[in-house]
């Protein structure tokens, strides 16, 4: 069975890295509607934001929490590999702090109705975040210790007490729709910055 199928440009193609292309679109629009709408958003709504039917959701992602699971693990990836990109194009080391915690926080947005959509599964979800801390801790570590070192920010902080504090800051955005996680974290984040 030939695996592969011409491109526009007449190289082939394989099917599967089409559907793992499919399956990273999916993901990334249910991040977006979960954000949004939190993560019992309806799952026509996903289809919707991609433009594909009901049925091309289930067939990559069978139940809600298998989904949920993971648009979490993306964004943990997403999230770990946005720092170095930040850290090498942005204007400041400050201002790419800003806007990993910005990233930082739509990915918390969603990892708050992680348990409710796991449900019984407490075993499953601490290993879940335990991987989250393991891949995320160092690479938040970057950002503030380029801050600290190009004299920008206070070094009082360490990247974990940052990483509870603005995940303190988001509880609750998921189910407010008058909060707004993201302009709130704006204050600490320029509150990390040293006064002359």
């Amino acid at each position: 069975m030939d695996d592969s199928c011409p491109t526009a440009n007449g190289a082939p193609a394989s099917k599967r890295t089409d559907a793992l292309r499919n399956q990273q679109t999916l993901l990334d629009a249910a991040a977006a509607v979960f954000v949004t709408s939190g993560v019992e958003a309806p799952v026509r709504d996903i289809a919707a934001e991609v433009g594909v039917g009901l049925g091309t959701v289930y067939r990559h992602f069978p139940t809600r929490a298998d989904l949920v699971i993971a648009v979490y693990r993306h964004q943990v990836e997403a999230c770990a590999e946005a720092g170095p990109a930040l850290l090498a194009a942005g204007p400041t080391p400050h201002t790419d702090l800003g806007q990993r915690v910005l990233l930082f926080v739509d990915f918390l947005v969603t990892k708050h109705g992680l348990a409710a959509a796991m449900q019984a599964d407490n075993a499953g979800f601490e290993a879940l975040h335990s991987s989250f801390l393991d891949r995320l801790l160092p690479v938040c570590t970057e950002l503030p210790d380029a801050a600290v070192a190009a004299g920008e920010v206070r070094s009082d902080l360490t990247a974990y007490q940052l990483m509870r504090g603005i995940g303190n800051l988001c509880i609750g955005a998921e189910t407010d729709p008058r909060y707004d996680a993201r302009r709130l974290v704006g204050v600490p984040v320029e509150g990390l910055r040293r006064q002359p």
